[in-house]
């Protein structure tokens, strides 16, 4: 089963500083029938101006991912972390037992856009901890790229959760097959162009929810940027 979300039946908040797409329930929007997608809980497309960002706030028990797709942010955290992650990184903080961190643009003149992605950990009370990583963007060209695994890696954050995270540039007319094991789940973002998966086809920005589908083959009907996380 695949269901197809689009783009503009995100949830928004507009508060000027921040822009903030809201896939999931998250702060002031509450939908009881959108609480989150087997582990996933929230998947925000948040976009920050210049000198701006979220101030010191405490998290326990969740595991959250930072993907930039423009600009730079910059991560504090009550553990002693400074980290500056610019666009091909990713950021990975395990709140565990408890954490106080904060998020800024990272530049004073430029706006910056990410995806922040919050996950239920496979244990609660874990030990915080935060990870930064970089990867090669030619090795996303008509690939599925992981950027974050439980093992975790030099190019590859680790995740205290059975789940993936992958990354691809899909060039127009290219098709890549994802397989997985039964009884697990499928969440796929449209950065930008245009793609069918399986039956459906999604445009920039619309996402897709998918169970018992264990085998997607996903197609570029132009130059397609995405994301596809493998949940149980």
């Amino acid at each position: 089963m695949i269901q197809v979300f689009p783009a503009h039946t995100r949830n928004t908040t507009d508060l000027g500083w921040l822009k903030s797409h809201k896939n999931f329930s998250f702060g002031d929007y509450f939908d009881e029938d959108n609480v989150g997608f087997g582990v996933m809980r929230v998947c925000n497309d948040d976009d920050i101006a210049a000198g701006r960002g979220f101030g010191p706030h405490p998290h326990s028990d969740m595991e959250i991912v930072s993907i930039v797709l423009s600009g730079a942010i910059k991560h504090e955290d009550s553990l002693g972390h400074v980290a500056v992650t610019g666009v091909n990184g990713v950021q990975r903080m395990s709140a565990g037992s408890g954490v106080i961190h904060a998020e800024y643009n990272a530049s004073d003149t430029e706006p910056m856009s990410l995806f922040q992605l919050w996950f239920m950990p496979s244990k609660r009370g874990l030990e915080p901890s935060f990870e930064n990583v970089t990867y090669e963007p030619k090795a996303l060209v008509n690939a599925l790229l992981p950027v974050v695994t439980p093992e975790g890696g030099e190019h590859a954050a680790r995740i205290h959760q059975d789940m993936s995270i992958y990354l691809s540039k899909l060039e127009a007319g290219k098709e890549l097959v994802f397989r997985q094991a039964e009884n697990r789940r499928i969440f796929l973002m449209l950065i930008s162009g245009k793609l069918s998966a399986n039956d459906a086809v999604l445009e920039t920005k619309d996402s897709a929810r998918m169970e018992a589908e264990q085998t997607v083959a996903i197609r570029a009907i132009e130059d397609t940027h995405f994301m596809l996380i493998d949940l149980p």
